[in-house]
């Protein structure tokens, strides 16, 4: 059996909260494949920001089990952690946080730049990202200058710089009108397929539930099935070149 690209087991997270304590995670068990596409959703507080932060090695567990890529995160110092996240974790926000007075390029070579990548093989790989999410005429174009739409793609394409074995995207669709959320989504679901990448996404939006493999839902700190069944539109399947209008 492939080894998961995303484990988490048996992981507890607690807060101090007025003269008691917050039980945020009471024991999460998750598992995610390589390729496969995830959501996951639940109630405001619910807990769904803080597992994406243990999970995205910005925050320490209580207890339990994390592993990305089959390394543990458990005994590793900080500056392990820090390289562990820069290189083997794409992150999309729900903002994009992309910068201004960079270009498209400039902004999905970034993580290469950090890495300490060359700067001609960061452009390059810049390059080959933008052109499979069909920016191909947007490389050097300002961030100002982009739609919405536009800039999240280019927040994917940099979520896949550094050839990550996890994508971890928070509401990513948050910024988004209806038509470019569902491009965007049919657009990760595509190129974590193509790429073998496992994507955990956080969504309140039901918009867009339909382009998961697999619908998680996270209450009373434990992870579990959504109660619906959500079955992936035919238009999930379009290819690339077909989105490049969007």
């Amino acid at each position: 059996m492939p080894q998961p690209a995303l484990l988490a087991r048996d992981v507890h997270k607690s807060y101090a909260s007025g003269d008691g304590v917050a039980h945020v995670l009471a024991g999460v068990d998750l598992e995610i494949a390589p390729g496969e596409c995830v959501f996951l959703v639940g109630p405001s507080g619910s807990g769904k920001s803080t597992l994406l932060s243990i999970l995205g090695c910005m925050l320490t567990p209580d207890r339990g089990r994390v592993a990305i890529g089959g390394c543990e995160l458990s005994g590793l110092d900080d500056a392990e952690r820090a390289e562990l996240r820069r290189d083997r974790i794409g992150f999309v926000f729900q903002r994009f946080q992309l910068i201004r007075g960079l270009n498209a390029a400039q902004n999905a070579s970034l993580p290469l730049v950090l890495r300490g990548d060359s700067p001609r093989a960061a452009q390059e790989r810049a390059r080959e990202l933008l052109e499979a999410v069909g920016l191909t005429d947007k490389i050097r174009s300002p961030i100002d200058k982009l739609s919405a739409g536009q800039c999240q793609r280019i927040a994917l394409a940099r979520a896949l710089a550094a050839d990550p074995d996890v994508i971890l995207a928070d509401e990513p669709t948050a910024s988004l009108d209806a038509h470019n959320g569902q491009e965007a989504m049919k657009l990760l679901r595509r190129l974590t397929a193509d790429r073998g990448k496992a994507a955990l996404v956080v969504t309140h939006d039901q918009r867009i539930l339909a382009f998961a493999d697999r619908v998680l839902r996270l209450d009373a700190g434990r992870v579990g099935a959504a109660d619906e069944r959500y079955e992936a539109p035919s238009a999930a399947s379009h290819t690339l070149g077909e989105l490049s209008n969007a």
